[in-house]
């Protein structure tokens, strides 16, 4: 079980000045009100305490040069990223997921829908079937006008018309058959993809989401399948008929005569031209469209979630003018579109005019020689302009499927990623030893974040990591969880390198659990399954007691049944947390890592979950990013990191007899707290 934070590490220190804590994610409990850490002073809300920096736009603290800014990441290889939308701000740009090419995108449509095949030549029959029985409506009203010129009988009129009604009833029903078949079709299809995009999306290596940026992922995940989604469900149907429509119609066209279908095809190169120009330019547009909604989605995302350090800092007009920026770009695109489809609607117009007066040209002429009658001419006029609806339909949810396919690029971008790897090595069940040798790690080249860290951690020692803010202290922790892969030097977990044990045999060996974490919504219960799908109830309830929230649990309106989460209870900072240590005991790894996972709780409730955590990492190997110098001072041994280097180690009482960097804390802290700062 990892509970990772989704955004890049923000190395808090211990003994220090820390921010507000942000907004927590969707679903997540609110955390309750934050005190700083011991030994530091509460910011005001005009200005930032003294020494402390400046928090970057994104929000969050501006580290040292040695931790990259939060929001940022580290550079993709030369032509990987996706193109920023032009006029967007690119420093510090996210690396976005790939987007599929076109060529990759129809494979992955005609794999999706090789299962459906007998549907899909079901509703295709049915669909032609309707269409041909439609394309009979001509011809009886060029019947009824010849019937007309002629002065034919009453009963041969009536005749006509009957069979009119019948040909409206039979293409009524086989439409709405043809319909709710290709409707069926188009639903299972995208039910397929959308499954495997989740699936894929949940596989997605930690660092990999976290260069992306939420707001890349989350626009995939609604924005995109929305799009898609609704493109199914109507343009879908309507482009089928419409083309069925169009190359019937021009059949027809030739049966009556094979000059009025010659007449009508004067229009084809003025539309053949239009659409190949609206394609050309509709293309690239709506692929820049979709990369600023992401943009803007994720500056909106960064602006709420350090909306308490944004208004701390008074950078309200900044993150305006930011979130303003985003929108602006968003917009100027959009308005292109707008462009593009009038000057689409112009040169269609044109087409019907070129091709409507060549078919009444053509059946003046044929009338005035005795080629063809009146009725047929009407019917040939009828046909070509019962063509309007079709082919402006056809090429007008061009539009939308130019939108749609920009969307299933990037859907199907994400489900081409290879699932993840089977472990090299099978999952460490038993002691566990980690093993750190000459490592160093750099978000950006010649900005090294971790320079020769040599660390030993052994079976069942909890080990504290204390420093000041841009240490280095989360980026070893996450180091060791496998998130990132070390820039120099080795991480062995059980004598293994994180990265060989596999995704679900990393998550058996080792447990992050960050300050931010994630309440799902449901019920309680069901949560804590999470971890142990086949926990029985009175093995929920042992996990609970052992980190002490068993009562509380108990108390909830409905006890472990009651809905937690978005739309149900809510829990506090500190109930959240404890719920995350019980889903860690329910897991059992024997690795844990806890980056700071009492911050978010107040002084009596870190007091607390301080305890808890004491008791579920009891016997475990543990490394601890402590926020509070109490609890590093109940470590086993505590680490002191400053610039991404090892400066200290040893016991509280060693490192406080020593008189060094950790003494200094330690004496700061403890006078903090003696004045009840």
């Amino acid at each position: 079980m990892t509970e990772a934070q989704a955004t890049p590490p923000d190395d808090s220190d211990a003994g220090s000045q820390k921010q507000s804590p942000s907004v927590p994610p969707a679903g997540s409990p609110e955390p309750s009100a934050t005190e700083p850490p011991a030994g530091t002073q509460k910011p005001s809300p005009a200005e930032p305490p003294a020494g402390a920096q400046k928090p970057s736009p994104a929000g969050s603290q501006t580290p040292s040069p040695a931790e990259p800014p939060a929001g940022a990441q580290k550079p993709s290889p030369a032509g990987s990223q996706t193109p920023s939308p032009a006029g967007a701000d690119t420093r510090g740009a996210p690396t976005l997921l790939p987007v599929a090419t076109p060529a990759r995108t129809r494979a992955a449509v005609a794999e999706l829908l090789r299962p459906q095949r007998r549907l899909a030549l079901v509703a295709f029959a049915v669909m032609v079937g309707s269409t041909a029985v439609g394309l009979l409506v001509q011809p009886l009203l060029g019947r009824i006008v010849d019937l007309a010129a002629d002065r034919g009988s009453a009963d041969a009129v009536g005749v006509t018309a009957a069979l009119l009604a019948a040909v409206a009833v039979v293409q009524g029903l086989t439409s709405g058959i043809g319909l709710s078949l290709i409707s069926r079709l188009g639903e299972t299809t995208l039910a397929r993809l959308r499954e495997k995009f989740v699936e894929r999306a949940l596989g997605l290596p930690l660092e990999r989401v976290e260069k992306a940026g939420a707001g890349d992922l989350t626009a995939r995940v609604t924005a995109d399948v929305s799009l898609i989604a609704d493109a199914v469900r109507s343009a879908l149907p309507e482009l089928a008929r419409s083309l069925l429509t169009i190359v019937l119609t021009l059949g027809a066209l030739a049966l009556l005569d094979w000059r009025f279908l010659l007449a009508a095809l004067l229009a084809a190169p003025v539309q053949v031209l239009t659409a190949r120009w609206y394609v050309a330019h509709a293309v690239p547009l709506y692929a820049l469209q979709r990369v600023a909604g992401s943009a803007q989605q994720q500056q909106l995302l960064d602006t709420v979630g350090g909306s308490s350090t944004v208004r701390a800092f008074r950078l309200e007009h900044e993150h305006t003018e930011r979130v303003a920026e985003r929108s602006q770009s968003l917009v100027a695109l959009m308005m292109r579109g707008v462009r593009l489809v009038l000057g689409f609607y112009s040169r269609l117009h044109v087409a019907e005019y070129i091709g409507l007066a060549a078919v009444l040209g053509a059946g003046c002429w044929l009338v005035s020689r005795d080629a063809a009658s009146v009725g047929t001419a009407t019917a040939a006029a009828l046909y070509f302009h019962s063509l309007f609806g079709p082919v402006n339909s056809a090429l007008v949810l061009l539009d939308d499927a130019q939108s749609a396919t920009a969307g299933l690029a990037r859907l199907v971008g994400v489900t081409d990623q290879p699932p993840p790897a089977q472990p090299a090595r099978p999952a460490a069940t038993g002691d566990v030893e980690v093993v750190v040798r000459g490592l160093g790690h750099s978000y950006w080249p010649g900005h090294p974040v971790l320079r020769d860290v040599d660390l030993t951690i052994r079976h069942g020692e909890r080990v504290a990591l204390v420093g000041a803010s841009g240490a280095g202290k989360t980026t070893l922790a996450r180091l060791v969880a496998g998130i990132h892969q070390p820039t120099e030097g080795s991480v062995l977990v059980g004598g293994a390198p994180p990265a060989e044990l596999g995704g679900a045999a990393a998550g058996r060996t080792i447990a992050l659990l960050t300050q931010e974490t994630h309440v799902f919504a449901g019920p309680l219960a069901d949560d804590l399954r999470l971890a142990r799908p086949d926990a029985a109830e009175g093995e929920l309830r042992a996990a609970l007691a052992r980190v002490d929230a068993l009562d509380w649990a108990e108390a909830l309106p409905d006890g472990l049944d009651t809905v937690v989460g978005d739309g149900g209870h809510r829990l506090s900072g500190a109930q959240a947390q404890a719920l995350a240590l019980a889903r860690l005991v329910l897991a059992d790894p024997p690795l844990v890592i806890l980056d700071e996972a009492t911050a978010e709780a107040g002084s009596v409730g870190a007091r607390e979950l301080e305890k808890a955590v004491a008791r579920a990492v009891d016997g475990r190997t543990a490394l601890i990013v402590a926020h509070r110098l109490s609890q590093a001072a109940t470590a086993d041994r505590i680490v002191v990191m400053d610039c991404g280097r090892v400066v200290e180690t040893g016991t509280h009482d060693e490192l406080r007899a020593a008189q060094g960097p950790y003494a200094a804390l330690w004496e700061a802290w403890s006078d903090t707290r003696d004045t009840g700062s």
